[in-house]
Formats: C-alpha cells, structure tokens, sequence
C-alpha cells in the first residue's frame, strides 16, 4: 500500500463526506427498529407482478437493443414520454431538451462538475437535500444558506445575499430550490413566490436549479407551476426522477435543460458512465406506454397520504408541548422542530434505544445550524409502525423535555 495516500488524492476527493443518512441507517439494521431515517418508497408499493411480465417483453422483442450500450441521452421513447408528461404541465420542450440520468443524484453531480470550481458560491435552503449539499460540496462549493419559512426560500433574503455579493464583485453560479414537499422541510413553495424568484435570478443574470422528485406525489392542496414552465427561456434547470414516483433501483433520473446548458451535461456523463442502462429504460418506457403507471403512481398517492395522516395524527396525539412539525400537502417527509434548547444529535442515540430512528436536522444546514431539528419519513414502514415509532420518538422527547 502507498505510504502516504492523502498526499496523492485530489481536492475534489479530499473534500468528500460520507453521507450522513447513509452512515446512521448502518444503525437502524436492526429489524426491531422502527426506521424514519431513510428517503425511502414502500416495498409494498412495487409493481412486482407487472414488472415480471413488462422484463420479458423487453427481452423477448427488443433484447438486442435492451442488452447493448445506449445513447448517452437516453432511450428516445422514454424520453417522449417524459416529455409529454411535461409538456402537459406546460414545459416548451422537445426530447432534445431531456437528458437521462443513472437517479437524480447524477444529474446534482453533473450540475457541480459543470458549473462548480472551487470556492464558487451556490445558494442554498436553510434547510436543503443533503445529496445536493454533498454534490456541491464534493466540488469545492461555497454554499451560502437562505433562510427558509413556511413558504419555503424566503425571496428577501435572497436578494439581500445576491445585492451583498454583487457589491464585492462576486456572483453565485446558480440558486439551488426544491420547490415541491422540500427535502426535508416538507414545505411547497407557493406559485407567486416562484414568479418573484424568477424576476430576481433574471434581475442578477443568475441559474435557478428546481430539483423536483416529489412534485407528482401530492395529496392535497393546489398544484403549483414549474420553474420551469413560468420561465421557459432558459433559466431554470428542471431535476426529475423516477426513484420516488416509481422504482428506485432503476436509478432513473432526467435533467430538462436549454440544448446549450444539456450540451454541457452529456458531455460531463459521457465521461462517467457512457450511458444510463438501455435495459431498464426500456422496461420503464414499456410500463409507462402500456398504461400502467398513472394507476401505479394513484394508488401509491392515496397509501402515503394514509401513512402521513396515521403519523400527523400520532405527533397530535402523543407529542409534548414545545415540539413542532410540518404537515405535508404530499412528499414523503415531514419535519420536525424541538425547543432551541435541545439537540436532536445527542437525542439519537437515546433514541436508538427506544427502538426508534430518524435523521439529524443539521445535516441538512450548510452552516451546521439546525441541531434542534430531525427529518421524519412517513412513506416506508406500514401505518402500525408510524403510529407506534411516533409514541417512542414522543417517550423519548418527553424524558428529556424540561417542564
């Protein structure tokens, strides 16, 4: 072995973190926890059944074209199809504007490694997706934190941030925002909000990146325009993915892009992995054209809204006086906020042993604030376990609660 590796590894390299969530689920293997710490779908809403017989079509009547490598934008059907959905919702776009990707996460990689030197500012949310915040981070950014309320990105303190750094000669390369049931706010940014924060981002000639995963997923409430169809004119950077609508481990994703910003994209993946795999594209796009996927993504609508009440419902019920929480119009979290004198870190492991998991909320702070906040997630385990993981979490606040 090298004897000394950390004088050969790149600054990019050096500047990568574990992920947190990844690294406390390591702590929740036990099947006697009740975890709230993953992002994760419910099992039980795979179409196992109908996947078996979709696979066998691929194979049998496009094997050969499945199994090979594919175009670095992705399969052309699949992109159609992603591309009618949008252009209901009233994007401008032709396949020509769709880049597919192995999961979202690619495609905030891509974002940095095109966008990002070191030291770059990026805005971000107070709080924001802890798998952006690593991409960013991976690449030497700057990210600068917005103050968040119920609406989510609080458009004043933007500008009051880009107004301060343009006075020193500086400009951020682009406004990081997940507009729908943010991660892990669980808070939707309302559609005049987005219109004020389009005017701003054209006002200091800046990107807005709209990370949207869980858009489709809502369960009530007025649906809100796009970023991207309130401005299509190439300022906005729309993120999509099937991994919280559908399947996960398809790791399917998309970027929708102006063709000169997509151009930058293909061939930042080009030298990462060539392709996205033809082969569950394929299965995906033969889902989808056979009509399966609107009734799919109903039903898993209506069981995580019945998951998210069973858990409002317990935090109501169950919760002490102090402790605060978001109710979601859709997503698949919900956030919560102790009194400022406690710390959601130190609370974990006591949580732990109650049997019970859920993430930190710093992780989600670029500036390490937060430490009274956890994120919850509603959409995994069955409503049983919400209702008795919410009456250990409630135990365990209760004991170290002053009164």
């Amino acid at each position: 072995m090298i004897s000394d590796l950390n004088e050969i590894i790149s600054l990019n390299a050096r500047g990568m973190k574990k992920s947190a969530i990844r690294e406390l689920l390591k702590l929740t293997n036990d099947p006697e926890i009740i975890s709230f710490a993953g992002g994760l779908p419910s099992p039980d809403t795979f179409p196992k059944l109908e996947l078996v017989d979709i696979v066998r079509k691929v194979i049998e009547e496009d094997g050969d074209k499945a199994l090979q490598y594919g175009t670095t934008e992705g399969d052309e059907k699949l992109r159609e199809l992603i591309c009618e959905n949008y252009r209901e919702e009233g994007f401008d776009i032709t396949v020509k504007n769709i880049l597919v990707t192995t999961a979202s996460q690619q495609g905030l990689d891509l974002l940095a490694k095109v966008f990002v030197n070191r030291g770059d500012k990026v805005l971000v949310g107070l709080p924001s997706y802890l798998g952006g915040l690593g991409a960013f981070n991976a690449y030497g950014a700057d990210m600068i934190g917005v103050k968040f309320d119920e609406g989510g990105m609080r458009t004043d303190d933007v500008r009051k941030i880009l107004t301060e750094l343009k006075a020193k000669g500086e400009k951020p390369k682009f406004i990081y925002i997940i507009p729908e049931f943010q991660n892990p706010a669980g808070v939707t940014m309302p559609e005049s909000r987005r219109i004020e924060m389009l005017k701003i981002a054209r006002e200091f000639d800046i990107l807005i990146v709209e990370d949207s995963p869980y858009k489709q997923i809502r369960f009530e409430g007025e649906d809100q325009k796009s970023f991207y169809a309130l401005d299509n004119d190439g300022q906005v950077i729309n993120l999509g993915t099937f991994s919280k609508i559908f399947v996960p481990g398809f790791r399917i994703g998309w970027v929708i892009a102006h063709e000169d910003i997509l151009d930058k994209f293909i061939k930042a993946k080009q030298s990462t992995d060539l392709c996205t795999s033809p082969f569950v594209q394929k299965i995906a796009a033969r889902y989808i054209e056979e009509g399966h996927f609107a009734r799919y993504l109903k039903n898993t609508i209506q069981s995580y809204k019945e998951k998210r009440d069973v858990m409002i419902a317990a935090f109501e019920k169950y919760m002490p006086e102090g402790v605060k929480w978001t109710v979601p119009e859709g997503g698949l979290f919900l956030f919560v906020t102790l009194p400022e004198y406690m710390d959601a870190e130190k609370l974990f492991l006591k949580a732990i042993e109650k049997k019970v998991a859920y993430v930190v909320g710093s992780v989600f702070h670029c500036d390490g604030s937060g430490r009274n906040t956890m994120r919850i997630n509603f959409s995994y385990v069955s409503k049983e376990k919400n209702l008795e993981g919410v009456k250990r979490l409630a135990q365990v606040i209760k004991e170290e609660i002053r009164q």
